[in-house]
């Protein structure tokens, strides 16, 4: 699903809301997630799963069309955790 089918999906189930509002809602929410995850924080949604940060610590890399070693630095990436009623209602046949 995309931000735009989010959007949609959200218009329609709630339409007292205009298309706007919808889509403001959803950029401050995905903002406001991107900014704490950004200041290393967590992000958990009850029922749904959480959201965190992983360090990938630097290490020492090969480039596999000429064979040197390369230093690949440090990053930190997001990390998806789902949830237990998240995990049960996709394993549901």
């Amino acid at each position: 699903m995309s931000r735009s089918d989010l959007i949609d999906r959200l218009a329609v189930r709630f339409p007292q809301l205009a298309a706007k509002d919808t889509e403001f809602a959803v950029k401050v929410i995905l903002e406001r997630m991107a900014a704490t995850l950004w200041g290393r924080g967590h992000i958990e949604i009850r029922g749904f799963g959480s959201f965190a940060l992983n360090h990938h610590p630097p290490r020492t890399g090969r480039n596999p069309r000429t064979g040197e070693t390369v230093e690949v630095p440090g990053k930190h990436v997001p990390l998806f955790k789902a949830g237990k009623e998240m995990t049960e209602r996709v394993d549901q046949p």
